[in-house]
């Protein structure tokens, strides 16, 4: 657009009309110097050159939402939530009090129909339950029951024809069934060339959280987009356990026997069952898992304020992935585990202590979602 400035006090129009009509006053302008009038004048220019039209926010439905890790970095990074789904009931009341007036659906993934959203959601995403591919389980994949939720899971895609689909799944996906499980998700998703598949596993103590926690983030873009995925680059910070357990708010937590307290007395920080007296290993370990051989090296487990926390599990105290807080011979509190994955302290987490514990633990870490949801928002902003 042309502009039209007068010679005499700089001001701008946008219509030579305009610029006549300010001339052929009957009191001739003149140019003020003044700092205020200068800075003034700038601000009106840079102004009439903005497009003051603000765009929407773009828009997500979430599946199998847990507490809300991944929700509240996505809203964290500007999106707008449409609906919520989960079909524990526990989880559903956390998710309904930190995002009051969203839609939560509290049933399970099967029955839900998103036919509705047609057109007007611009990412489907979901933590569709991993237990079916975890390295920890039985690794059944699309054989288990849950394996065949990611099935369901398109026939959502299909319903609401969303701009974006993404899911987060455990790292033991990418081997399972010697990767042939997740090379029959990729096609899947695809549905015949319309959507363009990435799958990368993303470490979470990359990307701000001090929590050394590995997934693989599935993500597809409608070909009609015109802009691939990028994930996101690594933090340059390196967010460690004294970074975050500093004047952390009361809570409950879990604590261990005498017995076992006594053990972890014995462990320094960033130690193990390995640096325990001999005496005292062979009582806690057993002679038949000593003499089994291999790592083992989370069992009684103390955690150092100088590293990355290893993965949160949904318990706290179990013997085999035991995460003692480095500096008292305890758990981590409720409110600890949920600075260790990036929640804010004001997200309330409701239900019992082993419901509280379960939701944290299952979580995708806030800031890791964060980091992935400002990639998915550069998509859009293309679209």
């Amino acid at each position: 657009m042309v502009e039209h400035v007068c010679e005499k006090c700089e001001k701008v129009f946008k219509q030579k009309s305009q610029l006549d009509a300010h001339k052929n006053r009957k009191k001739p302008c003149k140019k003020d110097d003044t700092i205020e009038k200068i800075v003034e004048r700038k601000v009106e220019e840079i102004l009439s050159r903005v497009d003051t039209k603000q765009k929407p926010s773009p828009t997500f439905i979430e599946v199998c939402a847990g507490c809300g890790g991944l929700s509240t970095g996505f809203m964290e990074a500007g999106f707008e939530p449409i609906l919520l789904n989960e079909i524990n009931p526990k989880f559903c009341e956390t998710l309904s009090r930190n995002h009051p007036g969203v839609r939560i659906e509290n049933k399970d993934m099967l029955a839900l129909n998103l036919t509705e959203f047609n057109g007007r959601v611009d990412v489907l995403m979901g933590g569709v339950p991993c237990q079916a591919f975890s390295q920890a389980g039985e690794r059944m994949g699309l054989e288990d029951p849950r394996g065949k939720l990611i099935v369901e899971f398109n026939r959502l895609v299909l319903e609401c024809n969303p701009k974006v689909i993404l899911v987060e799944n455990v790292k033991g996906l990418t081997t399972h069934n010697g990767g042939e499980t997740l090379k029959g998700v990729i096609e899947l998703f695809k549905n015949g060339g319309k959507y363009n598949l990435q799958t990368k596993v993303l470490n979470a103590k990359d990307y701000d959280v001090p929590q050394k926690r590995e997934r693989i983030f599935i993500v597809g873009v409608r070909s009609d987009i015109g802009r691939a995925f990028e994930y996101p680059v690594p933090s340059k910070t390196n967010v460690l356990l004294r970074d975050v357990l500093v004047d952390v708010p009361p809570s409950i937590g879990a604590k261990y026997p005498e017995s076992k307290k006594a053990v972890f007395d014995l462990v320094p920080p960033g130690g193990c069952w390995v640096d325990l007296p001999d005496d005292v290993k062979r009582s806690y370990m057993g002679e038949r898992c000593l003499s089994s051989g291999g790592g083992k090296r989370g069992i009684a487990r103390r955690m150092s304020m100088d590293e990355h926390c290893l993965t949160l599990t949904t318990s706290p105290c179990q013997k085999q992935t035991d995460r003692c807080h480095p500096l008292e011979t305890r758990p981590f509190t409720v409110r600890e585990y949920a600075r260790i994955q990036t929640f804010p302290d004001t997200y309330v987490f409701l239900g019992g202590m082993s419901d509280q514990y379960k939701q944290i633990g299952n979580a995708v870490p806030v800031k890791l979602a964060n980091a992935v949801a400002h990639q998915v928002k550069s998509v859009l902003s293309s679209a």
